[in-house]
């Protein structure tokens, strides 16, 4: 552990400078409405199909997911090309529409899976737009030796909105209905859009000469050229196929089967969510030679929800495997997040954050769309055993390569080499 400039005081005093306040604010607000969301919505369309028919719960899940790897590289490629601000801007106002259109159609009774699907796959749209300019939105508000501060402080808030959201999510959508957790999350999304909207960040660095297509193209070479970031992407399409299907499918229909309904999934993402809200304090204080390393270990921990949730145990166990789960990727997301801001381009980050959601979210929707018929058809636990080795085994794999084991990170002695041996390639040569 280290004392230093990451400590937690010298982390915390970023909450007092006026941009970083307004990002981190922003991220809480939409991030709690978001979890809400993610909660509710599953129930929402059990509720219509009934939970002997889960398959239509894993299509509108995988609409979202589908739309937002259609549009992702277009969204990095113009977050780099144009302003970061101004696009997360316009993508909360889309996210807002959208969940308010979902909300009012819940509301009314006139909603259907079709439906639901369409507008689902408008907010994925909207997330693809507004991820990569996020993240390459992050070193243009606060300095460099802060970075790892910030992206933890900015994943503690997305792990408190998510434990909290996910709890009101649940009970909501047990008590009077998913479609306020879903009319919520529209005002949430508004929120967001108007504290981004007041930022005042640095100039952004451009590649003004580039077509779009030549600036997703540059991207691909600057992604390409980091052997430890592709290599970890490879191993997260597979991870999140299977932990995704389990968090946004499986789980609700197992709790919806035999833990007692949507208020005991809520306490179960609301453990995750407290899991990430305790690997982001762990993340403010530490300091590592071998960031990287640490984070692909921790992977492991994600594994344990899946696998709980074959018998499935008792609601409060497989909420502390939640709680494991999120610290565990709370680490790693951190230091990836820390990684691509301090090793990657500077003016390619948003192409190269767009291509890192793309790689690891590409078989999801597979996943997503799956799960209901595999439960159905195969039944749940053994849906859930396949779900666990998607973890345990792609993880151990990318283990094995140098560049994932060595890189180094902010606080490395000097002397130490800092960057993977193959060469980067910027974007415009």
């Amino acid at each position: 552990m280290s004392n230093d400039a990451h400590s937690w005081r010298k982390g915390l005093s970023l909450l007092r400078e006026r941009d970083f306040a307004r990002l981190f604010f922003a991220r809480l607000v939409s991030a709690f409405g978001s979890s809400m969301v993610f909660v509710a919505l599953p129930f929402a369309v059990l509720e219509l199909v009934g939970s002997e028919n889960p398959g239509p719960v894993g299509y509108v899940i995988a609409s979202a997911t589908t739309a937002q790897l259609l549009f992702q590289l277009f969204g990095g490629a113009l977050a780099d090309r144009g302003s970061r601000q101004r696009m997360m801007v316009w993508a909360d106002v889309l996210a807002a529409t959208s969940q308010a259109a979902m909300a009012v159609l819940l509301f009314t009774g006139s909603a259907t899976v079709p439906a639901l699907m369409g507008l689902a796959a408008v907010m994925g749209t909207a997330f693809a737009l507004h991820w990569p300019a996020s993240v390459g939105l992050v070193p243009l508000v606060v300095e460099r030796h802060d970075l790892q501060a910030a992206n933890a402080l900015l994943s503690m808030a997305n792990s408190t909105a998510m434990g909290f959201g996910a709890a009101v999510g649940g009970i909501l959508a047990a008590t009077i209905g998913a479609a306020w957790a879903i009319g919520f999350d529209a005002l949430t999304f508004a929120v967001s859009g108007a504290l981004i909207f007041t930022l005042r960040p640095r100039a952004q660095t451009h590649e003004s000469s580039e077509s779009l297509l030549q600036g997703i193209r540059a991207g691909w070479r600057e992604f390409t050229s980091h052997r430890w970031l592709w290599a970890i992407v490879a191993q997260f399409s597979i991870l999140v196929m299977g932990f995704q299907a389990t968090y946004a499918v499986i789980g609700p229909i197992v709790a919806d089967r035999s833990m007692g309904g949507p208020a005991s999934w809520g306490f179960v993402a609301a453990g995750f969510g407290a899991g990430l809200l305790f690997g982001g304090l762990l993340a403010m204080r530490l300091q590592l030679q071998r960031p990287m390393l640490v984070g692909v270990v921790c992977c492991f921990l994600l594994a344990l929800l899946p696998y709980l949730l074959v018998g499935p145990a008792p609601v409060l166990w497989v909420a502390f495997g939640g709680f494991l789960a999120g610290t565990g990727i709370e680490l790693f997301g951190v230091f990836w997040n820390t990684a691509i801001h301090t090793h990657v381009a500077p003016e390619a980050i948003s192409r190269v954050s767009a291509y890192d959601v793309v790689g690891s979210m590409a078989l999801a929707p597979i996943g997503e769309a799956l799960a209901g018929p595999l439960v159905a058809s195969v039944g749940a636990p053994v849906t859930l055993q396949a779900a666990t080795l998607m973890v345990i085994v792609p993880t151990a794999l990318v283990l094995f390569v140098p560049e994932v084991r060595n890189l180094r990170g902010i606080g490395a002695p000097p002397g130490l080499p800092t960057e993977d041996p193959s060469p980067s390639v910027t974007p415009g040569e």
